[in-house]
């Protein structure tokens, strides 16, 4: 019998692991390197440069691994989709290769960590699968496994899963992993400390001078002086990079629950199909693991959230035996980069700068990405033998003359909302359109702002342009959030930046005192 059960808005990885309490910086520091961020990508890259010897300190500009690492699914494999044919195409065999390569290191890498420094991170072994439902597509899958076996991966195709349903094909790579991310960074944080780094929180970073020696000012007033600077914020927040005009952000939404161990997968899945949807299971209690299902992906701000949840979790409950049945369910979103070509960015930020290194346009696989972030910038700025992948990273690269269409696409995109958006007179005629509990784009005195109400009807009204670059914010219905559809900002509903590369928050706005009006000046 179905028992009443509990939705839990929050990731999983941070509902069951503890707060953490790093100081906030009060004075001025100095340092080797500053480490701009506290996700994966920020704390291995800390981790690999304390190891090396060097003073390291790590501003995050809210809680350690709290931010999209804390929202991944956590999948650590190379298998990343159907992506090496599309490599070799595009890059060459050899490019491909590396690619391999690097991310299949990066596996390794984290369960030697593990082994090393003893972290309990549920770290288990999985094969990953891509997988299709439409025979139409057989064949392609079957081109991407003789592509990832000429990459190096153990990769197979096949037609048997242990999927509670029927696929036509599968691309099989064994030797991946999977495991709870905040707890193996938490750890990993840990140990940055002993070794003699230093971590602050609520330090966001608000500017950088970047010369012979980077000079950083945190949003509370101190400045940290470093040699070198590694931008480490998912979504570079400082615009010297140039990288925006070459990286788009995405979200995609999770929701995950308990069912019987025997009907849970062991392996990884994702298929490109019905706006890709991805699923694994992770350790939860005696008899129980955790079904973790990904889909429904979507541009920041392009609203009916709500409603891309409830198509979620219809297909799991019509293909998933036992999920959501009882107890509790947990849903989050989680926001990524995609690059113009498909390869992140990781190195020196721009062709001027010897100093200043940055790792983002991870694609949706920010955790085997992370790891081989940490080795690759570790090695530039420690010095000694770099990888073999150096150059395949390298932010300076000039996109392929047959990327400019993706690159103009994607400056297009963000041209769309920056001009288009601005051509609605307003999205609501007035204050008391607007249902407690949610938020639109009004006219106040003849500007646009975003105004929220929450559930008694009080009204916070803030400016709608994005403090990035200005393009104007909408609404996330079940995430209660403003989000810039340009380049992924997000914002709280009293305007605080949850989500770079924003630094600033949105500007307070009045309400105009009305009877009919139940809000107050916000």
């Amino acid at each position: 019998m179905t028992t009443q059960r509990r939705t839990v808005d929050e990731s999983y990885w941070i509902a069951t692991t503890p707060d953490t309490g790093y100081p906030t910086p009060d004075t001025d520091l100095t340092a080797d390197v500053a480490v701009i961020g506290g996700g994966i990508a920020g704390l291995c890259t800390a981790w690999d440069l304390v190891r090396a010897g060097l003073d390291v300190v790590v501003l995050e500009a809210d809680r350690i691994a709290a931010g999209v690492s804390g929202y991944t699914t956590a999948k650590l494999t190379a298998a990343h989709g159907i992506r090496y044919a599309a490599l070799e195409a595009k890059h060459g065999a050899d490019d491909a290769r590396l690619y391999a390569l690097s991310q299949q290191e990066a596996v390794e890498r984290t369960a030697a960590l593990c082994a090393e420094l003893d972290i309990d991170a549920e770290l288990e072994h999985a094969p990953a699968f891509t997988y299709v439902q439409d025979p139409a597509r057989v064949d392609e899958l079957r081109q991407e496994a003789a592509a990832a076996r000429r990459a190096g991966l153990d990769a197979s195709f096949t037609t048997e899963t242990e999927l509670p349903f029927d696929i036509a094909g599968a691309v099989r790579v064994e030797g991946q992993l999977q495991f709870h991310p905040r707890k193996f960074l938490l750890a990993l944080a840990e140990h940055i400390t002993r070794a003699g780094g230093r971590i602050f929180e609520r330090a966001r970073v608000t500017g950088l001078h970047d010369g012979a020696r980077c000079r950083l000012t945190t949003e509370s007033g101190s400045t940290v002086e470093a040699r070198d600077a590694v931008i480490a914020t998912h979504y570079p927040v400082f615009d010297r990079t140039l990288l925006f005009t070459r990286i788009k952000p995405r979200r995609e939404l999770v929701i995950a629950a308990p069912v019987p161990s025997d009907a849970a997968p062991a392996g990884m899945y994702i298929t490109p199909e019905g706006g890709t949807r991805s699923l694994r299971s992770a350790p939860y209690d005696d008899g129980r693991r955790l079904l973790i299902v990904t889909g429904e992906s979507f541009e920041p701000g392009a609203g009916g959230v709500r409603g891309r949840y409830d198509r979620l979790e219809a297909w799991a409950r019509e293909h998933l035996p036992h999920f959501a049945e009882k107890g509790e369910t947990y849903r989050w979103a989680a926001q990524d980069n995609d690059s113009a070509d498909q390869l992140p960015y990781v190195g020196h930020a721009h062709p001027g700068t010897q100093h200043l290194f940055v790792a983002t346009g991870f694609g949706g696989w920010g955790m085997s990405n992370g790891v081989m972030a940490g080795h690759l910038l570790t090695a530039h700025i420690a010095g000694g033998p770099r990888p073999a992948w150096t150059d395949l990273y390298d932010p300076r690269r000039l996109p392929p003359i047959r990327d400019a269409g993706q690159v103009a696409s994607y400056q297009a995109s963000a041209a769309k909302h920056f001009v288009g958006d601005r051509l609605h007179t307003s999205h609501v005629d007035a204050l008391t359109d607007i249902p407690p509990g949610s938020g639109a784009v009004v006219r106040l005195d003849g500007k646009r702002c975003a105004v929220y109400r929450d559930e008694s009807g009080h009204a916070t009204a803030l400016s709608a342009r994005c403090t990035h670059l200005g393009c104007l914010v909408q609404f996330n219905d079940a995430e209660r959030a403003w989000e810039c559809p340009c380049h992924g900002s997000r914002f709280g509903t009293d305007g605080s930046v949850l989500h770079g590369p924003a630094t600033r928050p949105l500007e307070p706005r009045e309400t105009p005192d009305s009877p009919d009006d139940p809000g107050t000046p916000a």
